[in-house]
């Protein structure tokens, strides 16, 4: 069986939780069929991976139609494949139109739903209408659909009801936890300025509206003065929302010491240091299907404090492995009451900061719940099952 995995991400161009989906799945998948990666960006070194750059034609248009002209590459490069397998909006075009073309079965993994991030008008203007075509035209006419949650499942159907149920499998995000495991050392704590005889507070993830920064930035104001904020945060959607951080940071650092902003993408093994020496790390995400960097700093044994959104629930077990934030939002997605928001986020945070020990605890049952329940080599299994059934 020769299987194409249609993503934009894959390494070393990975910003998000679906690139690290993707690598880790093809690299499971490799052991159990002919796999070949069809990805966006710059030609990689890695056999059986090919890279698709924005047709010339396309480099002054729409963002979104500049996806679609790598999607079209991208699907005439699938003759000879049995199964085409497409992770987000960006390859849900290229999967759609391979089925079509080459008459094989099309998989779609839902990492997000378009619908459920109106904010992406923002960044994408009228290519958002775009996107959101592409991702229901793809997922109406997929073989299967697989969803990373329980709670991405339950999205899938509401957003897209034309869908049978039975055609949503939910399979979940995983993590390395050979290659995710506790780092106690200091040299990159050091280098980056933060002091590892503080505690300290992390968060790892993009700048956009999904990931909640602003509102942890906001919550930030009433955590214990004697903690570090530590950021690692970069990729902003937009000009907007990097002014609004921008913003909210320099405000934080008139009042308090020991705010350390890591705008640069990090190496793998820098963030494991860093999450492992946190005291707490937070995920303020107001949109998260499933939540990868949740897993990862359970998998380093750091206590979680995320919201109570999305699959976030079924991967931190609140009271155990962390503590999560009730969050009561609008068609939006945001916070009816901003406020009470940051305020649970701060109780929270400073309630693990105060008690060490009950933090540690968290962070031992973490990485124990990481090991026993997400393991790749058993999500690859059960993904390989699902194509035998439409084969």
């Amino acid at each position: 069986m020769r299987v194409d995995l249609l993503s934009r991400e894959y390494p070393p161009e990975v910003y998000g939780g679906a690139g690290v989906h993707v690598e880790y799945l093809a690299r499971e998948l490799r052991k159990l069929a002919e796999v070949r990666v069809r990805c966006f960006g710059a030609p990689r070194a890695e056999t059986g991976v090919d890279a698709y750059r924005v047709p010339d034609g396309l480099g002054g248009a729409n963002a979104a139609l500049q996806v679609f002209g790598v999607d079209l590459e991208m699907a005439a490069a699938c003759a000879g494949a049995d199964l085409v397998h497409s992770h987000t909006w960006y390859a849900n075009l290229a999967g759609h139109v391979a089925k079509m073309l080459h008459g094989v079965p099309h998989v779609v993994t839902t990492h997000s739903l378009e619908p459920l991030r109106p904010w992406k008008a923002e960044q994408l203007g009228g290519g958002y209408t775009l996107s959101c075509w592409a991702e229901r035209t793809a997922l109406l006419a997929a073989d299967a659909v697989i969803a990373v949650s329980e709670g991405m499942r339950r999205d899938v159907l509401a957003c897209y009801p034309e869908i049978a149920p039975e055609r949503v499998s939910v399979i979940h995000n995983g993590i390395d936890t050979a290659q995710y495991a506790p780092d106690r050392g200091t040299g990159v704590l050091a280098r980056h300025g933060i002091d590892p005889g503080r505690p300290y507070v992390v968060f790892v993830g993009r700048i956009t509206r999904q990931k909640g920064l602003a509102h942890l930035l906001r919550a930030a104001r009433a955590f214990d003065p004697g903690a570090q904020i530590v950021l690692c945060a970069g990729a902003p959607d937009t000009p907007e929302i990097a002014a609004e951080v921008t913003g909210l940071v320099e405000e934080l650092r008139t009042g308090r010491a020991g705010v350390v902003w890591i705008s640069e993408m990090l190496p793998r093994p820098e963030v494991i240091q860093i999450l492992t020496g946190a005291s707490v790390f937070v995920c303020p995400s107001v949109y998260e299907p499933m939540g990868i960097v949740n897993l990862e700093a359970m998998a380093c044994e750091t206590a979680v404090v995320a919201t109570a959104t999305g699959g976030i629930p079924e991967v931190v077990a609140d009271g155990e492995t962390g503590l999560l934030v009730p969050i009561d939002q609008g068609v939006d997605g945001e916070p009816h009451d901003p406020e009470a928001f940051a305020a649970a986020i701060a109780e929270r945070v400073n309630a693990l900061l105060a008690d060490p020990a009950r933090a540690a605890a968290m962070g031992e049952a973490g990485r124990r719940r990481a090991v026993e329940h997400f393991s790749w080599p058993a999500i690859a299994a059960r993904t390989r099952e699902l194509y035998a059934t439409l084969l």
